[in-house]
């Protein structure tokens, strides 16, 4: 790697660009670039797909570094398969996402989350991930492939949104524009299907055929060509049971192998500093949603915005908002949770009160006094 980039020190390649030079798979490559990275041995740039160029020490890597030719290594299913001895142990510290916001790995199938989805990607497993909003299903994703595209899904969602449709131009006419999945695929990158189950099955009928042996689709709005995947092209989704309008069609769950349940960390939330008292209402709650008593617990995402909330207005506004966000069904019993944990006697959603006299209200920044106060008379 470190040689191969060496030799070009002024170009900047991509994943797909490497991996095919090299011969290994987009899980290996992508790796090793990372680790050139975090070593200072490489530079890593671009807004969307990463690339990654030579820097003044890469030239000295390289001096160790061993490139086999291509063709000499294991297929991309068998490597996932030998992979599969390495220990647990090797977990990773905390990951920054490609919009610099840091992820906590956690344990799936006795391997760290990320490592579990690089594996399953090499050997072509696509997956599901499943559980409420906030817990962190993106996260997972953008953590585990810097590669990724993303597509947000809902029921307006259509085909032209996945494959592309025809824009108009600055000259003022028509090109066309190819969707996340044509990109991902003839790029050999990761494409998550987010919300997957909020949008129509009729549009998600356009992504099987590239996940199953065909691995192609056809545009049929641009000229019925044929796009095929490159290796490393890989699929993920997201749903979220219980989210209205959201439907698990057998379609849609039998092209995922492997299919895994993503709940929240309240012990991950404690060693991020929020209240632990809060902490210990949200995993109560989230008992009684298993218990199927509630509908609704706060996820890591709501404790995060509880601790900014409560830093910027104070610990009793925090926690009225935090009454405020619950379902309508279950604020109730949040309110009740919350009184019974923090002391209070009385908590409600975050309101505003009653208009303010006017000599109460907040001077603006650089105000020294009246209005008129500096006027010539």
């Amino acid at each position: 790697m470190a040689r191969l980039l060496a030799d070009r020190p002024a170009d900047t390649l991509t994943i797909g660009d490497m991996a095919r030079q090299l011969g290994h798979s987009h899980g290996a490559v992508r790796n090793a670039a990372l680790t050139l990275v975090r070593r200072g041995e490489a530079a890593q740039g671009g807004t969307g797909q990463p690339e990654f160029g030579a820097n003044s020490r890469t030239a000295d890597a390289a001096q160790t570094a061993v490139i086999s030719p291509p063709g000499t290594h294991s297929p991309r299913a068998q490597t996932a398969t030998t992979r599969t001895t390495t220990p647990a142990a090797a977990t990773p510290g905390p990951i920054r996402r490609a919009g610099g916001q840091i992820y906590h790995p956690r344990e799936l199938a006795d391997l760290p989350d990320v490592e579990a989805l690089n594996r399953l990607r090499d050997a072509d497993v696509p997956v599901l991930l499943y559980g409420p909003p906030g817990t962190g299903k993106t996260s997972l994703v953008e953590a585990a492939f810097p590669d990724l595209l993303t597509v947000a899904g809902d029921g307006d969602t259509t085909v032209g949104d996945l494959i592309g449709e025809y824009t108009q131009a600055d000259s003022g006419g028509y090109v066309f524009q190819y969707g996340p999945l044509v990109t991902a695929m003839t790029e050999g990158r990761a494409l998550l299907v987010d919300d997957a189950t909020l949008i129509s099955p009729k549009v998600l009928a356009a992504l099987y055929p590239a996940m199953d042996g065909r691995r192609q689709i056809q545009v049929k709005a641009h000229n019925g060509e044929t796009i095929k995947a490159e290796p490393g092209f890989y699929v993920v989704a997201g749903h979220n049971p219980g989210v209205h309008g959201a439907v698990l069609t057998e379609a849609l769950a039998s092209r995922f192998s492997v299919q895994i349940q993503i709940g929240t960390d309240y012990d991950l939330a404690l060693a991020l500093k929020i209240d632990a008292r809060v902490v210990r209402v949200a995993r109560n709650l989230a008992h009684q949603v298993d218990l199927g008593e509630l509908g609704w617990a706060p996820q890591l995402r709501e404790l995060l915005s509880y601790q900014k909330t409560e830093a910027v207005l104070g610990t009793r506004a925090a926690l009225a908002n935090l009454v405020g966000i619950a379902p309508e069904e279950d604020r109730g019993a949040v309110a009740d949770a919350v009184i019974k944990a923090v002391g209070v006697k009385k908590i409600a959603p975050l309101t505003l009160g009653k208009q303010l006299p006017a000599s109460a209200a907040r001077k603006p920044p650089g105000s020294t006094g009246s209005a008129h106060r500096g006027r010539s008379r």
